[in-house]
């Protein structure tokens, strides 16, 4: 009998030298390809509950502390751009010109005509302009104000372009406008 009982005793040691059963499986590190994964707080391990002793046997040791969870993996900084390399012999690119004006040729007479009904276009919306000054305007009419000075800068702008056709058509967009702003006094 006494070799059965090496034998048992042989057995439970083994058992207990070889620890616990449970295997930690640890997860493989989230791919780098996609988003990183949401945070999620890590719970803390639960304790294996500890065999009840038994006589004549080695105390059970301890679980192996649980491994932490691996940080997500960080995106790397995107590459700053390659600065253009300049050659020595490489002259700086000049500006671009201001695209062209198209404006139909007018003849002697339309040109005077132009000028003229400009002029007085303009000479009527400062007119009306003037009026506003002084007064207590409503969100509305300082909008109209602002948009009416805006199509006489224009319009003046276009005058020393020498396009009258465009000057005629601000000063007339400045005339209309100052005129529905006097109506609201």
């Amino acid at each position: 009998m006494r070799r059965h009982e090496l034998f048992v005793l042989g057995v439970a040691a083994t058992l207990l030298a070889a620890g616990c059963s449970k295997h930690i499986v640890s997860a493989a590190p989230p791919s780098v390809i996609g988003p990183p994964p949401e945070e999620r707080p890590v719970a803390p391990a639960e304790p294996a509950p500890l065999p009840a002793p038994k006589p004549a046997a080695e105390p059970a040791p301890e679980p192996p502390p649980a491994e932490p969870a691996p940080e997500p993996a960080r995106r790397p900084a995107p590459r700053p751009r390659p600065a253009q390399a300049e050659t020595p012999d490489a002259q700086p690119t000049p500006p671009k010109p201001a695209p062209p004006q198209i404006s139909p040729q007018l003849s002697a007479k339309d040109l005077e005509g132009a000028k003229g009904r400009t002029t007085t276009q303009l000479k009527t919306a400062e007119e009306n302009l003037q009026a506003a000054n002084g007064k207590q305007l409503n969100a509305a009419q300082k909008d109209l104000v602002g948009k009416i000075r805006g199509f006489l800068d224009q319009s003046h702008e276009a005058i020393v372009a020498d396009d009258w056709i465009r000057a005629e058509n601000l000063a007339e967009k400045a005339r209309v406008l100052s005129v529905e702003l006097v109506k609201t006094f």
